[in-house]
């Protein structure tokens, strides 16, 4: 099956019950939608996501389906495309849901499950980034310890950049870990010990680097909930920094996610609404 890279066009034509049309055109790189509250903008980003997960494995699914969502890929020939979405709410699990003690502490809310599956995609690709860098060294490739290099320098600037916004409450990662853990003031935590708006920030940053510079989109939906104004400003950019390759599409009522140089990225729901 084709994977496409990116997506060019969204068309929704039964929201609110056929009431509203929406046609989205898509920039390669980032798409901020904004608009007032009851707007529809998580209600899209819901059927996208939907029309994706509903997707055949074979076969034709360029048009609608049946949500009423047409997606149009680049190359126009895909089947499918890769994708993450993180979501802002953080409630209790409750009975009968995932909840369950790890070795680094309680799994007991939607952000704790969500952060507990992304640790797990980050042992794989620890192993993935080790595998490539011995493959390199022993290829007999002139450039190749350059390019191993460039293979760890990514991992090294998520540690980097983690530690740097956590730095002011005293915690930076434990980097003779292979798990991911905290130090803070000599005592080691575990990333469920973190607060919210620590585990919402790490959750994007690890789930970013994990996709290890792939093409694929990110959905998010009000990822500032629970951001200092500061790292909301940066969030983009260090996505960007972790994955130039990744389509970015989210759903915000913060101006401060777009301070840094995004402005042109912001489409406003009434403009794609017929």
């Amino acid at each position: 099956m084709k994977i496409a890279k990116k997506i060019k066009r969204i068309e929704i034509s039964s929201l609110w019950s056929g009431h509203k049309h929406i046609v989205w055109d898509l920039r390669p790189d980032v798409n901020v939608l904004s608009g007032k509250n009851g707007e529809g903008k998580s209600t899209i980003l819901n059927r996208i996501v939907q029309q994706l997960h509903d997707m055949p494995t074979s076969g034709e699914i360029i048009g609608k389906g049946r949500l009423g969502v047409k997606i149009d890929f680049d190359p126009s020939d895909a089947m499918g495309i890769h994708y993450d979405i993180i979501r802002s709410f953080d409630r209790q699990l409750l009975k009968g849901d995932h909840v369950f003690e790890t070795g680094g502490g309680a799994v007991s809310t939607e952000l704790d499950w969500q952060l507990y599956l992304v640790q797990r995609r980050y042992l794989d690709y620890q192993v993935n980034v080790g595998n490539r860098m011995i493959q390199l060294l022993t290829s007999g490739d002139p450039e190749a310890r350059d390019k191993a290099t460039e293979a760890a320098n990514l991992k090294t600037r998520f540690l980097d950049l983690v530690d740097e916004l956590f730095s002011e409450t005293g915690k930076h990662i434990d980097r003779t870990s292979n798990e991911l853990s905290f130090i803070q003031y000599g005592e080691k935590l575990s990333p469920y010990k973190l607060s919210s708006g620590e585990k919402q920030m790490l959750l994007i940053l690890l789930t970013v680097l994990t996709e290890d510079e792939q093409p694929y989109v990110l959905f998010m939906d009000e990822p500032e909930a629970s951001l200092h104004f500061e790292w909301q400003k940066r969030l983009i950019t260090m996505v960007r920094e972790l994955n130039p390759n990744a389509q970015v599409i989210l759903t915000t009522h913060s101006p401060a996610l777009i301070m840094d140089g995004w402005e042109d990225a912001v489409t406003e729901v009434s403009e794609i609404t017929f």
